[in-house]
């Protein structure tokens, strides 16, 4: 175990939050009001899905006169040289030249049309994708590779963001993430290259991809206990909300270099948070930053129009802080790994998230030819597992100490990656058998319900802030 000072606290911030300061006045108010703009944000970076877009594409023609990929898409004469398809004409094939025509005549008699070949370029329906601007037609690989590198990113930024906001603070890790995402978002506007589109997708994400974790971890630390999930949930819808956001913008705005410019130069508006957003005085009081604690603990007051007692200041402030607490995160996970409480909950929560995640993307993913009731289970399903992951990051939040708080949830998110990874897999299994998926969904559910169970209630109790306060859960007396 956790070697700390095992003496209870008579008061800490929750309760002052609670019986002194107010859990949700207009201090709290305004600082979540400051956040929606993150979580907003937090979307943009799935732009990928409109700016390489798949276009509409077919084989240039020089034979007959095309000189690039700016023709006329559909000229009267191309079935004399593309063999039909379902949707018109072939995409990514041509029937072999034999002669030479022109714009305005290309006859049926200059091909062979027993033998095809493939497409040396392209001419394109629309120029309003990254697909043309970088000829990746029939390169279909290439084109979602950018989804792909965007998803690794946000793999590899959790453990960067959670040491950020641990080590120096959420308001720090918050400014650091946007300034990310806003920087390389605009430089990808103007790439040059597939290349280039390529490095700065992973560079947004893996850089600046915590925003919206930052965001969370705020949130759920500015307001007190009777209010944390109706804020954790709002913060949640926000994301949906930016989602939506994106798309009538991507409908509005067709060019997707103009698209990238809107969405990322008002990002660069919150560096200006940097002086606006006050710190978490949860995480000041954590990492014995007194003095300034103090002062944000004034101004809530002030704000709010309430009053905090000396009395309280003096708990609040002077309390014991374990020496051996430090902040790095090799640190961390020792004192785990010598808790047997917080070792089981480390090797708990990262399943959740796995499970999550799975069905999650799985049910998506599997989501093809379905009758009515199938449909009906199917978004019944989509519903609970949408609520389920609200869920999961509240409670893996509440689990887990202000000290290292964003590490810990950063660490189960990352793993919890696994499930996203697996999902686009279970399509083949189902060649096996139609119901292998959905037995996966439902077990793996099942195996993490019941490892809910194995964990303490966190409902109106107070946000653990030390390694044994977050020990100590399910043993104090709730906050009413």
């Amino acid at each position: 175990m956790v070697k700390e000072n095992n003496s209870k606290r008579t008061l800490d911030l929750d309760d002052v939050l609670t019986n002194e300061l107010g859990e949700f006045g207009k201090f709290q108010i305004v600082n979540l009001l400051l956040v929606c703009f993150p979580l907003l944000v937090a979307a943009f970076p799935s732009d990928y899905i409109f700016t390489v877009a798949a276009i509409p594409h077919r084989c240039r023609i020089p034979e007959c006169g095309e000189e690039n990929k700016q023709h006329n898409f559909s000229p009267d004469w191309i079935l004399n040289a593309i063999p039909e398809s379902g949707s018109g004409f072939a995409s990514c094939e041509r029937f072999l030249p034999r002669g030479n025509g022109s714009l305005d005549f290309c006859p049926t008699n200059i091909f062979d049309h027993n033998e095809t070949v493939g497409c040396d370029e392209f001419v394109y329906a629309r120029d309003n994708s990254a697909v043309y601007d970088f000829n990746l037609g029939c390169q279909e690989w290439l084109r979602v590779l950018v989804g792909t590198l965007g998803s690794v990113g946000t793999l590899l930024v959790l453990p960067f963001t959670g040491f950020i906001s641990d080590r120096f603070g959420r308001r720090l890790a918050l400014v650091i993430s946007a300034f990310n995402i806003a920087l390389f978002g605009l430089i990808r506007a103007f790439s040059t290259s597939y290349t280039m589109l390529l490095i700065t997708q992973i560079l947004q994400t893996t850089l600046g991809g915590g925003i919206y974790s930052s965001a969370y971890i705020y949130g759920a630390e500015v307001v007190g206990p009777n209010y944390r999930v109706s804020a954790t949930t709002v913060i949640g819808l926000l994301f949906s909300i930016g989602l939506v956001l994106l798309g009538l913008l991507a409908w509005v705005i067709q060019p997707w270099r103009i698209l990238l410019i809107v969405l990322y130069i008002p990002p660069f508006l919150m560096i200006s948070y940097y002086w606006l957003l006050p710190e978490s005085v949860r995480w000041l009081i954590s990492k014995k930053k007194f003095e300034e604690a103090r002062k944000v603990l004034e101004n809530i007051a002030r704000i709010n129009k309430t009053k905090i007692s000396e009395e309280s200041l003096q708990a609040l402030l002077n309390t014991p802080q374990p020496v051996a607490a430090q902040n790095d995160n090799i640190g961390v996970f020792l004192k785990v790994i010598r808790s047997r409480i917080l070792l089981k909950r480390v090797c708990t929560t990262p399943i959740w998230w796995i499970t999550a995640t799975f069905v999650y993307y799985g049910l998506s993913i599997n989501s093809t030819n379905m009758f009515a009731l199938r449909l009906i289970i199917y978004l019944l399903g989509k519903f609970c597992i949408s609520a389920v992951l609200a869920a999961v990051y509240l409670y893996t939040s509440e689990l887990y100490p202000t000290e290292y708080r964003h590490t810990l949830l950063a660490f189960s998110s990352m793993i919890g990656r696994l499930g996203s990874i697996l999902a686009p897999l279970t399509p083949v299994l189902s060649l096996y058998w139609h119901g292998i998926p959905s037995l996966m969904f439902g077990v793996m559910g099942l195996i993490s319900g019941l490892l809910v169970l194995t964990q303490p209630e966190t409902q109106n109790t107070r946000l653990p802030d030390t390694l044994a306060e977050a020990e100590a859960l399910g043993t104090e007396t709730k906050i009413s």
